[in-house]
């Protein structure tokens, strides 16, 4: 893995895209189980879940000198936490 890691370019953009594409994957299936499962109608935190996998994800990248990267998932954890934050106020 770490192999295939030194070959990722060190770009902001693919963090941006990394930091985007997991969250909407992890809160589509958050969706889908929300949707689902009767007892868990009102669990709209799951979403948060979906978010905060970012978090380990860019620690793992800056453990590997990707800083541009790990500053792309920062600014999409902020976007999304801004859409949840939206989400939840309208």
């Amino acid at each position: 893995m770490h192999n295939q890691l030194s070959k990722l370019n060190n770009s902001v953009w693919i963090g941006l895209g990394i930091g985007l594409l997991s969250p909407a994957i992890l809160c589509a299936i958050a969706w889908f189980i929300i949707h689902h499962v009767a007892s868990l109608a009102k669990a709209d935190l799951l979403y948060i879940g979906g978010i905060a996998v970012n978090a380990y994800t860019m620690q793992y990248f800056f453990k590997f000198n990707k800083e541009n990267i790990g500053r792309g998932i920062l600014a999409a954890t902020f976007l999304c936490a801004l859409i949840f934050f939206a989400y939840k106020v309208f």
